[in-house]
């Protein structure tokens, strides 16, 4: 037996493994399949990775020592990507440091049909003339009199003569954007798809388009692998630049898990991987660098230039993924710096250059991106709203899993909905929302963002609700729900720490807001529409979102539209319309990029937006 490695039990998984000494306990769980979640990419610095040593514990680093409360490092709880194994021991891992399988993910696409005028790929059967001493035509030559005008590469002519003959002169052309691709056994018009894809920094979805019908045939989502190395995309850059293998990493990661989508989609519909020609793709610009191994050191330092500027096309299998081997790929145009082709993918989705009204997009999620049209012009900005409403950074925050409180309202006593009807196990983004607005309603939590202590409270303030507020050590708390009431036994609360992390989320976007409508020309009243994109705001309560300054509460509340994940509509849109690739690369050309960084007034909106409205 090998002395130098140490015997490791996760419990309740029941999981066994020997590893070296000095093996974290991150990498250890990682081999014994166990996947935690790691918001802040193995930092040490969101606490979410916590676990319990069971035996030997060792004393906790100085990042634990931040992250932990002290009788929680009492109790033997370390967080996994800083604690060292060096003796045999057993782990137990809670539920809610688990990377869950299954999240609320928005997969629904605006439209259910696209009608299909324009596709990329063509098909049609075809039945020629055999050769004879009286028709020697070449081969490519016969099968061009049958279909028309195509161009063919050297493998596809290669290929040529033998399939022609084992099909008897009979068979399906395939088409893609002018190039023949493919000469197939029978009538196969019929079977002709497109797989588009939404690539997010937390989540991926996939959609299988039949482009003879524009019907959706089926679809498909879930979490991006990428989060081991953290929540947002500056960890993930910075993990491209600082190891070795970094963007190797990270560009497997989407693009096994996009072949295994692609895998689930054909299941789905009952055809083969083959009979896939076209894949698009939208995302930030940094998912879409990784997504086609292109370094995105750039993007980590200023002034924050891309290496995309036009749409990428070229064969799938460049890219790594696996359709029919002769299919092509698509990647949306970026317009500068963090824009990237999911702005693009939303606008052409929305239709938004056609608005002839001053009209604000804004999708919402880790990143907040926000185009607005005035006149014809289009302005977009980016800005870092940070992983908070994904539940980062947030003492008691989670995504949007089974479990997650994802509704709050505030009367005599809490209301709150968890997700499945679960006991609650943390508080995802569109309940911190709620209880923030709820908070302010109250008088509870101040414009500046103070959380009041319980003698400091309005006097008409029900008894249930001020129970809830008492003191900690960093500056008070609010009780969301007791302790008896969780999954985990411990109470689920708001503390002055989380809502100062939700005025920076919220701060960030309502300052980029404010600069894109003072560039453009327009005041917050005057806006005819808010078009709230993403998976995220389509869970939010606007009336909540619009008390605690998520979205502008100038606005009457008629005139806010949420319109599902856009970016995953402008890929479907793409997939099935070189039309659709024209505008995309309009759009680019034609959207002012406003860096926000560079602007000298953005450090002045964003303090005056850290405090919450005063009125509504």
């Amino acid at each position: 037996m090998d002395g130098s490695k140490v015997a490791v039990t996760f419990q309740p998984q029941g999981k066994h493994v020997r590893v070296p000494k000095g093996t974290t306990i991150r990498e250890a769980s990682a081999r014994a399949g166990i996947v935690l979640d790691y918001p802040c990419g193995g930092q040490g610095t969101c606490g979410k990775c916590r676990v319990r040593v069971v035996e030997n514990v060792l004393p906790p680093h100085e990042k634990e020592r931040s992250a932990l409360r002290p009788h929680e490092l009492d109790a033997g709880l370390r967080l996994a990507c800083q604690s060292a194994i060096q003796e045999s021991t057993v782990i137990e891992i809670p539920e809610t440091s688990l990377l869950a399988s299954t999240y609320k993910i928005l997969a629904d696409a605006q439209d259910e049909n696209i009608i299909v005028t324009d596709p990329p790929v063509h098909k049609r059967y075809i039945e020629l003339t055999k050769p004879s001493l009286e028709d020697t035509a070449p081969d490519l030559d016969r099968v061009r009199r049958a279909y028309g005008r195509f161009d063919a590469d050297l493998d596809m002519l290669r290929s040529l003569p033998r399939r022609l003959r084992e099909t008897n002169f009979a068979g399906t052309a395939v088409v893609s954007d002018g190039q023949l691709i493919d000469f197939e056994p029978g009538n196969t018009e019929r079977e002709c798809f497109a797989a588009a894809f939404d690539i997010g920094t937390t989540t991926l979805v996939g959609s299988l388009i039949d482009l003879t019908s524009g019907a959706e045939r089926a679809t498909t989502s879930r979490m991006n692998p990428q989060t081991s190395h953290g929540d947002d995309v500056l960890s993930r850059i910075l993990h491209a630049r600082d190891d070795q293998d970094g963007l190797a990493h990270l560009h497997d990661a989407v693009v096994n898990a996009v072949n295994e989508m692609i895998g689930e989609l054909v299941t789905q519909a009952g055809t083969r991987l083959e009979r896939v020609y076209e894949v698009t793709f939208a995302g930030n610009t940094t998912m879409q660098h990784m997504l086609l191994s292109i370094s995105p050191n750039a993007l980590g330092e200023v002034p924050f230039v891309s290496a995309m500027g036009p749409a990428v096309e070229a064969a799938a299998s460049q890219f790594g993924v696996r359709i029919h081997p002769r299919g092509r790929g698509y990647v949306f145009p970026v317009i500068g710096g963090f824009v990237g082709g999911d702005t693009i993918a939303g606008m052409l989705a929305t239709g938004l250059a056609n608005y002839n009204t001053p009209t604000l997009f804004i999708d919402i999620g880790t990143n907040g991106e926000i185009v607005l049209i005035n006149e014809g012009k289009l302005l977009a900005a980016s800005c870092a709203a940070g992983p908070a409403f994904e539940g980062a950074r947030i003492g008691h925050g989670m995504r949007a899993a089974v479990g997650a409180i994802e509704e709050v309202r505030l009367n005599d006593r809490i209301d709150y909905a968890t997700i499945g009807d679960a006991k609650p196990v943390g508080i995802c983004g569109s309940a911190l929302i709620d209880l923030a607005a709820e908070l302010l309603r109250t008088g509870i939590v101040m414009s500046q963002g103070m959380l009041l202590t319980p003698d400091l409270l309005p006097s008409d303030i029900p008894e249930d609700i001020r129970r809830r507020i008492r003191p900690n050590e960093a500056g008070g708390e609010f009780v969301l729900v007791d302790a008896h009431e969780t999954q985990t036994g411990a109470p689920i609360v708001l503390t002055q720490r989380d809502i100062r992390e939700l005025q920076l989320a919220t701060g960030a976007i309502r300052a980029g807001i404010a600069i894109l409508l003072r560039n453009g020309g327009v005041a917050p009243e005057a806006l005819d529409r808010v078009l709230v994109a993403g998976a995220f705001g389509n869970y939010i309560r606007c009336e909540n979102a619009q008390r605690m300054g998520l979205l502008p509460s100038q606005v009457d509340r008629a005139r806010i539209q949420f319109v599902g994940n856009t970016s995953l509509t402008g890929a479907r849109l793409v997939a099935t319309s070189l039309r659709a690739r024209e505008l995309a690369e309009d759009l680019r050309r034609r959207t002012q990029h406003i860096d926000l960084a560079c602007d000298p007034n953005f450090q002045m909106e964003f303090a005056e937006a850290m405090f919450f409205p005063e009125v509504v």
